[in-house]
């Protein structure tokens, strides 16, 4: 898939962040749960939970700034197995996904979340797609599933889901095969501040106020 295509098709792609976060992340950037163990120090042991575990609630590592850990419900350990494939463990699994940045390429999506959230208040970044890949082009892939989701079906996964924005498979117009679900990075986005265009309150799908707006 050509990289035109893929900006023309998602110009703006979205992050889901815990209320009053954006601060924090505008200084710090968005770090995978691997990037802000590294951030704290956690080594060896201490990382296992957070890293390689299935997290049943949010969580939260740091002193004495925290960082909140979001929860992976919708992918428990005996559900995962059962959708993964090619002999992926489980615990290459978490370790893959918590190595990861996540953007939505769908609002649709983003509404997905937040209704599943809908008690809770957050803080929606809204990024420019063409200027977080003009600088991060080579840390990107692209899924066409929820890969941190195993309800209410299973469908199988492995590594390969994952793939390049060259790789990509296409129809014969150059769009996507299968719309992309998922704009992931890898480890971390430090410079994040520079492609946000606007940060939103959010309670559910109801509109609280504007955060921040470039």
């Amino acid at each position: 898939m050509l990289v035109e295509k893929l900006i023309s098709r998602y110009p703006t792609i979205y992050h889901m962040a815990e209320a009053g976060t954006w601060n924090s992340i505008r200084q710090h950037g968005l770090m995978s749960t691997s990037a802000a163990l590294d951030h704290f120090g956690y080594q060896g042991a201490a990382r296992v939970p957070f890293e390689t575990l299935h997290r049943p609630s949010m969580a939260t590592i740091g002193e004495p700034t925290e960082i909140m850990l979001r929860d992976q419900i919708p992918m428990p350990p005996e559900r995962l197995r059962r959708a993964l494939v090619d002999g992926t463990t489980t615990e290459q699994w978490y370790r893959l996904i918590n190595g990861k940045v996540f953007f939505w390429a769908q609002e649709h999506r983003l509404h997905r979340l937040l209704n599943y959230y809908r008690g809770a208040e957050h803080d929606v970044l809204h990024v420019d797609t063409r200027r977080l890949l003009a600088a991060h082009k080579d840390d990107i892939w692209l899924s066409h599933m929820n890969s941190g989701n195993t309800l209410p079906i299973p469908h199988h996964r492995d590594i390969s889901l994952f793939k390049r924005i060259d790789a990509y498979p296409e129809r014969r117009t150059g769009g996507p095969a299968k719309e992309v679900v998922e704009i992931v990075v890898d480890y971390a986005v430090p410079n994040i501040a520079s492609f946000v265009t606007r940060v939103d309150r959010m309670k559910g799908l109801t509109l609280l106020g504007l955060v921040w707006e470039a």
